[in-house]
């Protein structure tokens, strides 16, 4: 498996992921968060980006030996799901939010046959709640879901719960809690700063900052 905290500083390394407790970030939900991780920018650094393919690649390969599909979600996970299906030699399509107003109207695009076991490749796990509406939109094309991989997860326990109702099996290559401990580690934040920004975790929707 992954190791959890190389892949974190892979990400703090090229500032994929920006901490700030006193100005805290808003989030389209309207949350206030001390976290903004947009793993988008790995993709314009080759090394690190071929070694976080790799390890995606590799927990597909190691978990999910029967899967005989994979797909990305849009936007930020279609690069990603792209880079995996052609090293690991498994044919690809992604999902659209919504179906596409024009043309065919599609919402997954690709070729697929019903039946085939899928995993989803994630770029960020949140909530969960939009991950796992692409789960449902592949089930309702006839499609079986093996797993979800993603690159990062905050591993709220809003997500957590809403995974093991689904009876979806999920890995991430690394996760908050590694992350803000290495950055402790590293100095970029205080003892005091990590005590806060563990805080949020537990409650993101009530968190109001310093």
């Amino acid at each position: 498996m992954s190791d959890a905290k190389v892949v974190a500083e892979k990400l703090l390394q090229v500032n994929a992921v920006k901490l700030n407790a006193e100005n805290p970030f808003t989030w389209a939900s309207g949350w206030k968060s001390p976290i903004y991780c947009d793993n988008r920018k790995v993709l314009s650094f080759p090394f690190i980006r071929d070694y976080i393919k790799s390890e995606l690649c590799n927990v597909v390969f190691e978990k999910f030996p029967d899967a005989n599909l994979l797909a990305g979600v849009a936007t930020a996970g279609i690069a990603w799901g792209a880079m995996v299906a052609d090293q690991l030699k498994l044919p690809y399509v992604y999902v659209r939010p919504k179906p596409k107003k024009h043309g065919l109207g599609n919402q997954i695009e690709g070729f697929y046959e019903p039946g085939q076991r899928v995993v989803v490749v994630e770029d960020l796990v949140s909530t969960g709640k939009s991950s796992l509406q692409v789960v449902d939109v592949l089930k309702e094309a006839g499609l079986e879901i093996v797993g979800m991989v993603s690159i990062f997860t905050y591993g709220f326990p809003v997500a957590s719960d809403m995974f093991a109702k689904s009876g979806i099996t999920f890995y991430p290559l690394t996760d908050y809690p590694t992350l803000i401990a290495l950055a402790a580690e590293k100095g970029i934040i205080s003892s005091n700063q990590m005590e806060v920004l563990l805080k949020w975790r537990d409650d993101p929707a009530g968190w109001k900052g310093l």
